[in-house]
């Protein structure tokens, strides 16, 4: 015999209005400055400003990295372009800016390449003489920068954390194509 269904309304609010108000909250906290937006510091820098402003000169810096190795193997230069104005992205996404110039073409001669960028001309000296060495210390370069960003996830707001771990995934793929990508 089956039961009648119950007749009566239940009183109170429904538990799914419940959730979707506890979602509501939740989301309208996270999305609001507390009272220590500034990192408390008073006016200095707060620490995802600091972060921030690293993030863009550690790109940057391995703009400047990509340049060299393109400067060194110019056979190299094509294959690494992308990759290096991805990371000139990554800068200007931090905040920073890096040299928007191409690297050097397999073309370009010393003299070009080393005008295109000072700092390339400089960094040379450090590149490895053989092109297989080049790309790894270019993936290492990378592996050490994504491990960083990936541990200052827990340190950063949401926003510079979500494009944090967005860069290091990004180049988490650049040691993927340095060091696997044969092209």
């Amino acid at each position: 015999m089956p039961f009648p269904p119950l007749s009566r309304k239940p009183s109170g609010p429904r538990r799914r209005s419940l959730l979707v108000s506890a979602a509501g909250a939740a989301l309208l906290t996270g999305c609001s400055p507390g009272p220590d937006a500034d990192g408390g510091t008073g006016g200095s820098p707060s620490a995802a400003d600091r972060a921030r402003a690293r993030a863009a000169r550690d790109s940057a810096e391995l703009a400047e990295r990509y340049d060299a190795v393109a400067a060194a193997h110019p056979p190299l230069a094509e294959r690494l372009a992308p990759l290096r104005a991805e990371t000139v992205r990554h800068a200007e996404a931090f905040g920073g800016t890096a040299a928007r110039t191409a690297a050097p073409t397999p073309t370009a001669t010393p003299t070009a390449s080393a005008s295109a960028s000072p700092s390339a001309a400089t960094a040379t000296a450090g590149v490895p003489a053989d092109e297989k060495g080049a790309l790894a210390q270019l993936a290492a370069a990378e592996r050490t920068l994504a491990d960083r960003r990936t541990e200052a996830l827990l340190r950063v707001p949401g926003e510079l954390a979500r494009l944090l771990a967005s860069v290091a995934a990004a180049g988490a793929a650049h040691v993927y194509l340095l060091t696997e990508g044969d092209s």
